[in-house]
């Protein structure tokens, strides 16, 4: 049978909100005419997508279908670019936002238009290339976008999850980023030139969101005997930092590059011996490669390669276990 991607937008607009009046409010149709489109999707079909005893939820078929039919729309709008001269989408989720993780894309993807080979995201014609950059809450919240075809690439630090919610993703280390470690000015170890992990273990380790949504600081916390911790809500950078700047005992980590907000006179001291390194990964479902994959990849490699990213030597710098099976064969030489 021949599908109708008209129909299709109709199903999947439905299944992302669950509601057929806030469906046809986002395709600008009405609520009947959408209902009659999935109606005559489930017909050609021969399957109910939808249950909708008791409000509206996806049918057993209907989950098996909505990844495919997000496929199928992401093709249409590739066909219809390729003659139309638009450009085509890329969209990225992002998460450990703290830490600033578009300034890593954005040189991987600024370098790529400098060689010609993708247009910047600020460039307007025929043929632009449209980047459109989102917040994921978490990396478990990204890797299901991922699955349901929500978005084309994901980007932050990737570790293994439950029950295997992570299958058929695929990921590639991009960049090792050292961390320091942040004090107040009336910390102990606030003068410091340079600190040692284990040297904190008589400070409180604060952390920007629950623990348990912390994959790197947790386990720092474990390796280096980092007892007292706390975590709490994710309020946003300025409010930790303000926190940081009156507690004599409180210190948090955070990747050297990063920016830390303006006008504050808190303390960034480096950690040696050994270095921790937090790791950059860019993920994808192997079964819906975008086509610009392999250009973005070559774009992270060299300026990964320009920038150092990825150097690594064991005997001065701490990956969690986790992290080291992502070391490439082609990574930078440790100097």
């Amino acid at each position: 049978m021949d599908l109708d991607l008209a129909l299709v937008r109709a199903f999947v607009a439905t299944a992302g909100t669950l509601h057929f009046g806030r469906a046809a409010e986002e395709l600008g149709t009405s609520q009947q005419a959408l209902s009659k489109r999935v109606a005559r999707l489930e017909e050609a079909l021969g399957v109910r997508l939808f249950e909708r005893r008791g409000g509206v939820r996806l049918s057993g078929a209907g989950e098996r279908f909505l990844p495919a039919a997000r496929e199928a729309l992401a093709a249409g709008e590739r066909a219809v670019a390729s003659v139309t001269g638009a450009g085509p989408v890329v969209r990225i989720d992002t998460w450990g936002h703290l830490y600033a993780p578009m300034r890593t894309v954005a040189e991987a993807v600024q370098a790529l238009g400098r060689v010609g080979e993708v247009p910047s995201a600020g460039r307007r014609g025929p043929g632009a290339v449209r980047w459109e950059p989102a917040p994921g809450r978490d990396w478990p919240s990204v890797a299901q976008a991922l699955l349901r075809g929500d978005t084309d690439l994901g980007f932050g630090r990737v570790h293994p999850l439950p029950d295997g919610r992570d299958a058929g993703l695929t990921q590639r280390l991009v960049r090792l980023e050292p961390v320091d470690v942040v004090v107040g000015p009336s910390h102990p170890l606030a003068g410091a030139e340079a600190l040692r992990p284990a040297g904190l273990r008589g400070s409180v380790l604060w952390c920007p969101a629950e623990l348990n949504r912390l994959d790197f600081l947790r386990r720092f916390a474990d390796e280096f005997g980092i007892a007292r911790r706390h975590d709490g809500p994710n309020l946003g950078l300025d409010h930790l930092v303000r926190h940081l700047r009156t507690d004599r005992e409180g210190f948090t980590l955070f990747p050297a590059d990063a920016p830390l907000p303006d006008h504050t006179d808190v303390r960034r001291v480096p950690l040696v011996g050994p270095t921790p390194l937090y790791a950059w990964s860019l993920t994808w479902r192997e079964s819906s490669r975008h086509p610009l994959l392999d250009t973005l990849l070559r774009g992270f490699t060299e300026t990964g390669r320009a920038r150092r990213w990825l150097e690594y030597d064991p005997r001065r710098d701490w990956l969690p276990d986790s992290d080291r099976p992502k070391l490439a064969v082609d990574r930078t030489p440790a100097r």
